[in-house]
């Protein structure tokens, strides 16, 4: 429900809510690592270096233990540590060689070595690129930190031509990326707001995911840039999304089916049930479509292809009458459908009515997501970044930008880590997703 509807029946007002509920949820936690949450221990092991250390000074019998005798080693201790920054200054000489038949022959540039005699190497490169796009670094102070923790100076310029080298060298992994998610079986889509561009202009960034692959677009939220993004136009599996209508338009002819993103729908019956605190459908309807994410956890952990019909249908069955119940107490106001503003609550209440097998399809086959968390969480990263550094002023830049996070979070999502798959796109070498086999 927007703000707009904060004065709506039994509606409280939301900051307060929120607070009141953070403090109730503090009072239940206790401090420190919680339960589930990952953890990372010191662990000991083969050492990358060691180094003997030898009593030092006199002995109380006044002799110089410098020549005191070495009885092997008392006691050892590991530590993790870093290098101190000192960028070095590489030197690759091409030697020529002449062959017996009177050939001549020069060593070829190894890779990431540009044709010019003095250049910035891979690994500086990459690290500038991830300090910018993974870890959301402003371009200056990627300057100053690549100076203290390298050891190196370098400009902004050269930082800027980084994200544009990278974003070219991954230009045809972007393209197989948005290949595969228009030939997958099931892909989420979202999008979010994002200021790029000149002062007081608006953009969207549009995302595409899977379980293995993502992409972003920087656009509008309108059809044409829905189209320009190219994956509706062609995609022929299960469209997972929120309600918002571009997902649902008609002219998305290949698409073979959808599944409204039921975290979406859980919020909009909460909205419900403040708005109409003393009804009891709300409720039963978040009680249900809960139990039923939960069914499917639970069948998808134990490998079965759908949720079984003695869980599924108790669940539906009350899902189904919550709705009912909900649509005969919250009446529709007359007039054109698209143009009548109506209570809270009816349009969501027919929205799961008339689409209830968009709302449900998950439960016939858990290759289908219920929920749509996972792109919520690929477009998370740009609004992080706009907090962190601001307005983006080049569009040009932010795509490359955000090409470049497509590129490494499908990388991440396969087990790499960011600065080796930017570490091998400088030395031409780009990582690249494998394909799935043809069923």
């Amino acid at each position: 429900m927007p703000p707009s509807g904060d004065d709506a029946p039994g509606r409280k007002p939301p900051r307060k809510r929120r607070r009141a509920q953070e403090r109730e949820d503090a009072k239940k936690r206790k401090r420190g690592k919680q339960p589930g949450a990952p953890g990372a221990a010191m662990c000991w092991a083969e050492p990358d270096d060691t180094r003997d250390h030898y009593p030092e000074g006199a002995c109380a019998c006044g002799a110089d233990l410098a020549g005191a005798a070495d009885l092997g080693v008392a006691r050892s201790f590991q530590q993790l540590e870093v290098p101190e920054p000192s960028a070095q200054r590489i030197q690759h000489d091409l030697h020529e060689t002449v062959c017996g038949c009177g050939r001549h022959h020069v060593a070829a540039r190894p890779p990431g070595v540009p044709d010019s005699p003095v250049s910035i190497g891979p690994n500086l490169r990459a690290l500038a690129v991830y300090l910018l796009v993974f870890q959301h670094v402003p371009v200056e102070r990627c300057r100053d930190l690549i100076s203290d923790a390298a050891g190196a100076q370098v400009s902004a310029g050269f930082i800027h031509s980084c994200l544009r080298k990278a974003a070219e060298l991954a230009a045809d992994v972007v393209k197989l990326i948005a290949s595969l998610i228009t030939a997958a079986r099931v892909a989420g889509f979202d999008e979010t707001t994002l200021r790029a561009g000149p002062a007081g202009q608006k953009k969207y960034v549009l995302g595409a995911f899977t379980e293995d692959y993502s992409l972003l677009h920087l656009g509008d939220r309108d059809l044409g840039s829905f189209r320009d993004f190219g994956i509706l136009p062609d995609f022929a599996g299960v469209v997972v999304s929120d309600r918002y209508v571009s997902y649902w338009h008609a002219g998305w002819e290949n698409v073979a089916g959808h599944q409204a993103c039921l975290a979406h729908l859980l919020r909009d019956y909460q909205d419900a049930a403040e708005t109409y605190p003393d009804a009891h459908w709300p409720a039963q309807a978040q009680r249900a479509l809960r139990g039923l994410i939960h069914a499917w956890n639970v069948a998808r952990d134990n490998g079965l292809a759908a949720i079984p019909d003695d869980a599924a249908a108790p669940l539906i069955t009350e899902f189904r009458r919550a709705v009912t119940v909900g649509l005969s107490a919250v009446p529709r106001i007359p007039g054109p459908k698209n143009s009548t503003a109506q209570h809270p609550g009816r349009d969501l209440l027919e929205f799961s009515h008339d689409r209830e097998d968009d709302v449900l399809q998950f439960t016939t086959d858990t290759r289908i997501w219920p929920t749509n968390n996972i792109s919520e969480r690929g477009v998370r990263p740009t609004k992080t970044q706009q907090k962190i550094s601001g307005r983006l002023t080049s569009e040009d830049a932010t795509q490359d930008r955000l090409d470049i996070r497509s590129y490494i979070d499908t990388a991440g999502k396969h087990g790499h880590r960011p600065l080796d798959v930017l570490r091998s796109l400088f030395t031409g070498n780009p990582w690249r997703p494998p394909v799935p086999a043809q069923a």
